[in-house]
């Protein structure tokens, strides 16, 4: 059985908690993740992918496979391509109703906006904001093909 999204957050938030609230090993630690994520093919480089409300350019691409949301996502920074990977860490691969129902708690856990300031802890909340429009999509879709069956 996978993690669920609030086990992920604990992991993470114990990640982050072993770095003692140290500004630059912290956001060096952000950008290593950024590094481990995995690389978007052109075609989900869209306008559509585009994530509204970033400074930065971030691309959201999401896709149903087995009734669960699989999320794909890149940046054209390193601070902002770690953020962006550790939600797809979270939501990724699970239901669209649990990606909906998500409270992305580790943030404030973290202390998270101390370290990646105003402009930044509002392109994370349109990123967390566009997945979870995924999952209202996705979970209108589920619900259709379920009472089609």
């Amino acid at each position: 059985m996978s993690q669920t999204i609030n086990e992920i957050q604990d992991e993470i938030i114990e990640e982050f908690s072993m770095l003692d609230g140290d500004m630059e090993m912290t956001i060096g630690y952000i950008m290593e993740l950024g590094d481990q994520l995995a690389a978007l093919s052109d075609d989900q480089r869209t306008e559509d992918n585009i994530v509204k409300g970033c400074q930065s350019k971030v691309w959201l691409d999401a896709r149903l496979e087995n009734d669960r949301i699989v999320f794909a996502a890149d940046s054209n920074t390193a601070i902002t391509k770690g953020l962006v990977s550790i939600l797809v860490r979270i939501a990724s691969d699970r239901t669209p109703q649990e990606v909906v129902n998500a409270d992305f708690y580790f943030i404030d856990k973290i202390g998270l906006n101390r370290f990646i300031g105003t402009q930044r802890s509002n392109g994370l909340g349109a990123m967390m904001k566009q997945m979870k429009i995924y999952g209202l999509a996705f979970s209108t879709q589920v619900e259709k093909e379920n009472s089609n069956n």
